[in-house]
């Protein structure tokens, strides 16, 4: 295989998945240890990639964002993971909020037999929740076309009129130092009245979320109890704040 068509395949591959092991990049390439070493040096010096022990990633601005669309191919096994978990945590009587997002959108369908009240900002999530026959309402606003969220200051408005047993919010980022991370200054607004509205709120995060920083602070990490199936390098987390570790049953 040629050099430039092996910088092809690793960015390609970066493009499917975000994050790449060595292990794997051995296994496609069927290139030498030395080989791979140096193809990932050569191009992370031209900004394609950032390495880091055991592997690359894709490069990215705080500011980027998937659509709704490509997340929901993303880790789809360890959002259903987490949300099985936190629909746990929800009792019968509960009043609650659901972020919009593709790993809280998961929640609903583990629902569908309690007696709750569900606000949401989640277009997606809406019909969801109606086929499920949950009692819901829908707060009104601008409707963010990427992420199907429902954002504005109509819909901060609307939602600091509600009191909450619990929130569920998704996050771009979790960080020891920058907290819960988010593109976009208007979702983060949604995300941090929802959870100061809240007798407790919970984030949750897959593994890839962790040492990220996004564009936008909404919250500390002591604000919310963390949900994640992330079951290594936590202990600092743990000192700041409530760590629920999920693992596949």
């Amino acid at each position: 295989m040629l050099t430039e068509e092996r910088y092809s395949l690793i960015l390609d591959l970066l493009k499917e998945k975000e994050l790449i092991k060595f292990e794997e990049l051995s296994s496609k390439l069927e290139a030498s240890d030395s080989t791979i070493r140096r193809d990932l040096s050569i191009l992370e010096e031209r900004g394609l990639l950032e390495r880091f022990h055991g592997g690359a990633k894709a490069i990215s601005s705080k500011r980027k964002e998937l659509s709704y669309k490509e997340k929901l191919s993303k880790h789809t096994d360890e959002k259903n993971i987490l949300a099985k978990y936190a629909s746990e945590l929800i009792n019968d009587g509960d009043c609650i909020f659901i972020d919009a997002g593709t790993t809280t959108y998961e929640i609903i369908k583990y629902l569908a037999n309690k007696n709750v009240f569900v606000v949401t900002n989640g277009l997606n999530h809406i019909n969801a929740l109606v086929e499920n026959n949950i009692d819901c309402y829908m707060i009104g606003g601008n409707v963010k076309l990427t992420t199907k969220a429902i954002i504005g200051s109509h819909a901060l408005n609307c939602l600091n009129k509600f009191k909450f047993d619990k929130s569920f919010i998704g996050t771009n980022g979790v960080d020891l130092e920058s907290g819960f991370t988010t593109p976009d200054c208007e979702e983060a607004s949604i995300k941090e009245c929802a959870i100061n509205n809240s007798k407790k709120a919970f984030i949750l995060a897959d593994s890839s979320k962790f040492g990220y920083v996004s564009f936008v602070k909404f919250a500390k990490l002591s604000d919310c109890s963390i949900i994640t199936n992330k079951n290594s390098d936590l202990d600092k987390y743990k000192e700041i704040t409530d760590v629920r570790m999920v693992n596949k049953k």
